[in-house]
């Protein structure tokens, strides 16, 4: 079992919360980024992964290497939907987890807010992070690492 995390997006606190249970559990937690990103010097299960430049290597990469039972962490939901197909554990940096019987939904929903935004709507973004995600992060990550070990 290894812990993905896509990294190009993921926010300091998320990336935080899981090289602490990544250390403490001995579990292979692997960086994946089209720019480098550093793992910290103590967490000697922790590695970055550099890939190409371009829309969606990191993506590619990591519907790749992963296999059933893996934890990811992402925020993008085509690769969500992908790596939930695969049966890998998905969780967004906000604590929402995407498994077989939500994902369909919330690819549905972006596509249609993807509309929107093409037909030039303004639609708003996603609120600043907070400690309140965090938790909620904390809460679902620590959940289903429990269900991967």
């Amino acid at each position: 079992m290894r812990i993905w995390i896509d990294a190009d997006a993921a926010p300091t606190d998320v990336k935080e919360v899981i090289f602490r249970a990544a250390k403490r559990l001995q579990v292979e937690t692997i960086l994946v980024a089209n720019r480098p990103v550093s793992a910290p010097a103590n967490a000697t299960t922790v590695r970055s992964i550099v890939v190409g430049q371009g829309a969606d290597q990191a993506d590619k990469y990591i519907v790749d290497q992963s296999e059933a039972g893996d934890l990811a962490i992402t925020a993008d939901l085509p690769l969500a939907g992908l790596l939930v197909e695969k049966g890998v554990y998905v969780v967004d940096p906000r604590g929402e987890e995407y498994s077989p019987a939500t994902i369909a939904s919330r690819l549905s929903m972006r596509n249609f807010m993807d509309e929107m935004r093409g037909a030039g709507m303004v639609t708003g973004g996603s609120p600043p992070y907070g400690p309140k995600d965090k938790k909620a992060f904390a809460a679902t990550f620590d959940r289903l690492l429990t269900k991967a070990l």
